[in-house]
């Protein structure tokens, strides 16, 4: 039986989407398969916003919790309403559970990082995000590129540490997690669309990212 559901697991992750399913086991990526200086395969790259595009390449940290292959957004260009996008490419769900491990290294405009869900295209998604220059946790949804916060709570976000941000969309409801912790919930229904899944930064922060992990719940 164990050999058979492998089997089958190695198929839904071959044939490019992940199959929407109750009970479906998480995703995790840590990125330790990827070449390091290259960028990942079955993520897709956009910008929200002006400037430059981001730069998403794998690049090595000794101190990265799952190994020392790690997600960087490496581009300081320090336009301010600019929102690099990793999106990915492999799965799509209305209803899911995605958290990272972040670290902020570097931005004097903004040092952020985020997780996205229901993403449709550059323009159209919600992301979940801390900031570590602002010291709060915003969730947004960006409608045809416009970015609109509808809840958020203030605490410390701190550079040069890995700390946690989990978003949960199921329905109209969302939950976000910082460190583990429930932080707050909101509702929202502009998008009732499945959608897929990525991280995000912002302006000129330099944000390193690991254990990257999608969770299909119930309702898909």
């Amino acid at each position: 039986m164990k050999l058979r559901q492998s089997f089958g697991l190695l198929v839904l992750l071959t044939t490019g989407i992940w199959a929407q399913t109750k009970g479906t086991a998480p995703i995790v990526i840590d990125f330790e398969e990827f070449r390091a200086g290259g960028a990942p395969a079955r993520f897709t790259f956009a910008r929200t916003g002006n400037g430059a595009p981001g730069n998403w390449q794998i690049v090595e940290d000794a101190s990265a919790p799952r190994g020392p292959k790690v997600l960087a957004q490496t581009s300081a260009d320090a336009t301010s309403f600019r929102f690099p996008v990793c999106a990915y490419a492999a799965f799509e769900a209305k209803d899911v559970r995605v958290a990272v491990q972040f670290k902020l290294l570097s931005g004097r405009v903004d040092q952020a990082g985020g997780v996205v869900v229901r993403y449709k295209d550059a323009g159209n998604y919600y992301i979940a995000r801390a900031n570590a220059l602002e010291n709060n946790v915003r969730l947004y949804r960006v409608v045809e590129g416009r970015r609109e916060q509808f809840a958020g709570a203030n605490l410390r976000v701190t550079s040069g540490q890995w700390q946690t941000l989990a978003l949960e969309a199921k329905g109209s409801h969302f939950r976000v997690f910082f460190n583990g912790k429930l932080l707050f919930e909101a509702d929202d229904a502009t998008f009732s669309h499945a959608g897929q899944v990525g991280l995000w930064t912002k302006a000129d922060s330099v944000t390193y990212f690991d254990e990257f992990t999608v969770t299909p719940l119930a309702g898909n």
